[in-house]
């Protein structure tokens, strides 16, 4: 493994928090559906309670994809924040390139499949997440790339 010096301490608490806050995002999706379903619901029909005209059985369905996703993000989550803290914080490169690799792989498809659905909401919540990991990633690019 390729150890250089630690990046800039802010840039790794940034990411450490971004991860951080991946991971109780995921778990207010889990324990907190009807919120959640109120929160996607003003996201995409500028209503809170659009949502909930749908039938029984659909509302329990969206619920529960929320309540996937939350743990999906739970699990994510905690992956970014071990290897912010076990190897962007330690100054391995393996780090940086696993943060981007990982961001990259859920931005590009999901992002192309909510603009051709048409739900270009979901777009934009998109780029705001990615954009909370991309700061310090491009802050931190050159620590780790410079000498290439």
């Amino acid at each position: 493994m390729s150890f250089n010096n630690p990046p800039s301490s802010l840039w790794v608490r940034w990411l450490f928090v971004a991860s951080a806050s991946f991971i109780l995002f995921g778990l207010f999706l889990v324990v907190a559906p009807t919120i959640a379903r109120q929160g996607f619901s003003l996201l995409i029909y500028s209503s809170p309670s659009r949502l909930n005209t749908f039938g029984t059985e659909q509302i329990r369905y969206v619920s529960l994809a929320h309540a996937v996703i939350g743990g999906i993000m739970v699990g994510w989550g905690a992956a970014l924040l071990l290897i912010t803290r076990e190897l962007v914080a330690k100054g391995n490169r393996l780090g940086w390139q696993l943060l981007a690799i990982s961001l990259g792989s859920w931005f590009i498809p999901d992002t192309t499949y909510s603009l051709l659905s048409g739900y270009w909401q979901n777009a934009v919540l998109n780029l705001v997440f990615l954009s909370i990991f991309a700061v310090p990633l491009w802050a931190i690019h050159k620590h780790f790339y410079s000498n290439v």
